[in-house]
């Protein structure tokens, strides 16, 4: 299981901190803000009040065991782009950065984040069901009970039918769409990689290494599909 960070408990911050802990995940939840780090208290495993632009402060707290640090300070742009260059200098392997413009997206890039995001109001909980399984690309809930999960297929699936896997009997969801990169003629002539997706693919459809899969289902048994990766 992997560790994660989450520095900055605003709205999307305190969003992803909570979907990760209630997921069943190993957080660490930081801000400066006492009251935001009580309301998180429950729900991580850790919750620290520290000045995350304090280098030492973050050692201190065992910032360098974590996999995954979420930088969830964007408003500050000063003070996420110093984070995110002492969490590069801490070794940290993944580091995601929220952004509020474009511009302090390329800066966030250069200085060490892997992956900047530009959330909207409710994208937290998808950020934080995408980075629990590195299988799981997107996940977007319909409603309590049901979601949408785009998932790159197991070894055991490389070459099979969907009739083969039959993940309707295994897991209890439903392909709904393949999404496949083929290449294509573009109008200069040159070869270019393009994104090909087949909905409602038949049973005989077969599955390629690199494919992703759109499943649908009840997130009990989504979850299940991420427990196998």
């Amino acid at each position: 299981m992997r560790q994660f960070a989450v520095i900055g408990l605003g709205r999307f911050g305190s969003s992803v901190a909570k979907t990760l802990g209630e997921k069943g995940q190993q957080v660490l939840a930081v801000d400066i803000d006492e009251e935001l780090v009580q309301d998180m208290a429950e729900i991580v495993t850790h919750a620290v009040c520290v000045d995350a632009t304090d280098e030492k402060a973050l050692k201190a707290i065992g910032i360098k065991d974590v996999n995954v640090a979420i930088v969830a300070i964007g408003a500050n742009i000063e003070a996420s782009i110093l984070v995110t260059l002492i969490l590069k200098e801490a070794g940290i392997p993944e580091i995601v950065a929220k952004a509020v413009s474009k511009e302090q997206g390329k800066v966030l890039k250069r200085v060490g984040a892997t992956r900047v995001v530009f959330p909207e109001r409710d994208m937290g909980a998808r950020l934080a069901n995408s980075l629990i399984s590195s299988k799981v690309i997107e996940h977007i809930e319909l409603s309590s009970e049901y979601s949408i999960a785009e998932v790159l297929p197991t070894r055991k699936f490389i070459d099979k039918t969907l009739r083969d896997i039959d993940l309707r009997a295994q897991y209890g969801v439903t392909v709904i769409a393949v999404k496949r990169k083929i290449q294509a003629v573009a109008k200069n002539g040159e070869s270019q990689e393009e994104e090909k997706i087949t909905v409602s693919p038949q049973a005989d459809y077969q599955i390629r290494n690199g494919d992703i899969m759109v499943v649908l289902g009840s997130n009990e048994n989504i979850e299940k599909i991420k427990a196998k990766h």
